[in-house]
Formats: structure tokens, sequence, C-alpha cells
């Protein structure tokens, strides 16, 4: 399609599955992340896909969303040819700890206000002026069924994905005077990196989420965000609640 798609947290899950997602339809990349041999490898990938089949065009930016100053250089720098961005995809954002309130970790409450709300902040406030003089273009938050419901011990995560669903509502009402689209996805349960950062590497707990039903995959939300940025112009979902068959919200599951 020949779009420029600059997508956040690309190094793996959803962001990752995005960017091969819009690859294998030819539009061209910006992919972020903090880790950046993941990064490289990634971009090999796409941009040499095959001899027989050329891969994507991509441009790799290696910076921190929490960074402020980090995210303005990386902007700043990219190249004249690649400065009209078509559709942004913020996607960067963890969970980290799963605690009752008074016992949860201040330094983990920081880190996801940090990643899950400032830093959609820092990278929209950035990459805005390279969409409005288009007179179009398409912004995607990835929320959570966590931003629809609060669950127990969810407490801050559950605060930072509610704050993501505002936010996107309030950039869809203050971008229409640009012709700006913002989509908010927000995905259920998915078997990604997720939970393994959620329990900080204990790949036991981690799994014991996913036990009993068919959770999504990274494939499955990608799909999804593909869809909602190849509509027609005149068209803009506003806001998609994403579960797998087995979970109907942020709580209730049929596990067998």
């Amino acid at each position: 399609m020949n779009r420029t798609i600059l997508i956040t947290g690309a190094t793996s899950g959803f962001g990752e599955a995005c960017a091969r997602r819009f690859a294998a339809a030819g539009d061209r990349l910006i992919l972020t992340g903090r880790r950046t041999d993941r990064l490289e490898a990634l971009h090999r990938e796409l941009e040499h896909a095959s001899a027989a089949h050329p891969g994507a065009p991509v441009l790799p930016l290696t910076f921190d969303v929490r960074d402020r100053g980090g995210v303005d250089t990386a902007i700043a720098s990219i190249p004249p040819d690649w400065r009209t961005i078509d559709i942004l995809i913020n996607n960067a954002g963890l969970a980290l700890g799963r605690d009752y309130f008074d016992e949860a970790s201040l330094e983990d409450w920081e880190t996801m206000i940090d990643t899950n709300v400032k830093g959609l902040l820092y990278v929209s406030r950035a990459v805005l002026p390279l969409m409005i003089p288009t007179g179009n273009g398409h912004v995607i938050n990835l929320g959570s069924v966590a931003g629809k419901e609060v669950y127990e011990k969810g407490n801050v995560y559950c605060g930072t994905k509610f704050a993501v669903d505002a936010i996107s509502h309030s950039m869809r009402i203050d971008l229409l005077r640009h012709g700006i689209k913002v989509t908010a996805i927000h995905p259920g349960a998915a078997d990604t990196e997720f939970s393994i950062v959620r329990f900080k590497g204990d790949q036991t707990q981690a799994a014991r989420i996913y036990e009993g039903y068919t959770p999504l995959h990274a494939e499955d939300v990608a799909d999804a965000i593909f869809y909602c940025a190849s509509l027609p112009p005149h068209v803009c979902i506003n806001d998609l609640v994403i579960t797998c068959k087995a979970q109907a919200d942020a709580i209730y599951f049929y596990k067998t």
C-alpha cells in the first residue's frame, strides 16, 4: 500500500506482529523499540525477506518512549523522505506486578505510568506535526480490556489503560479539524510476552494465566489493527474491544 507506518514497541508482541502484517502489504515501516538487537533483527527480516519477494523498506529507531528528550531527538532525526507519516501505532506498553494496592511496588507504578501514558503522549505530540500537514492520517492507540473494567490487583495498570481510553477519545475530538482518525484498540488476554513481563520472568506463573482456554495471539490483534487502518478514508472505527471466545470482558472467562 506504500503508506508510512510508525510503530512503537515493535520488538515483541502486538508491535512485532503489526510490523510483519503491514510489511506484507507493502507499507514502509518506522520501527521503534528499546532493544537494539531485536530491532535490528526485525529490520533485517522485513527488509530482506527473500530475493523472490523483496521486503518492505524499514527505518529502525532505538529509543525509550519514557524518555521525552530521546523521543523528540529520534523523531527529529527521521530523514526527509520518511517525514510524512500516515499511521502511528502507539503500541509500547506493559504491566508490572499483580499485587494488592497496599502491597504494590511504587517503582512498578511509575514505570507503567511513564510507559503506558506519558510515553504515548510524548510520541503522539512528536509525530502529529508530521501527520497534520497531509490533511489525513491515523493514530491507533493500544489500550486493554483493563481500561474498561477494573479487576482485583489490577489497580494502576488498569488506571493507565483507562487513561489511554480517555486520551484516545479526547484525541479523536481534538484532531477532527485536521482530518485525522483515532482508533483505540482494547485487547483481552493474549499469549505474548505480556504476562512474562508482568510476572518479572516467572514463566510458570505467566503460563497459568492462559490455562483452560485459547487466548488471543499477537497476529489476531495485528489483523484487527490492519483492518482498522485499511478502511475507506471516510470510515473510522473509534473504539474496538477484542477478546478470545472464552473471555467476555476483563473479569469473566470460561475455562475448561
